[in-house]
């Protein structure tokens, strides 16, 4: 695929742990888990704009085309 998913950086810039930002976001764990390993297959717009506004990012910041 050529998104890559970067959650893990941004998690790591902002020293926040998943678990916290599935606390703020509202998502699971486990389904921050797989987005983060870039194993999902799809994102909506809203869960994508709730972990922007808890890291104070922006989507690009998150996903990344890699040819």
């Amino acid at each position: 695929m050529a998104i890559v998913v970067n959650l893990d950086v941004v998690l790591a810039k902002r020293k926040m742990k998943l678990k916290e930002l599935s606390e703020k976001v509202g998502v699971s764990t486990v389904n921050l888990s797989i987005l983060k390993q870039g194993k999902v297959k799809a994102i909506r717009f809203s869960t994508l704009n709730s972990i922007c506004l808890a890291l104070d990012c922006q989507p690009g910041d998150i996903l990344e085309y890699v040819d």
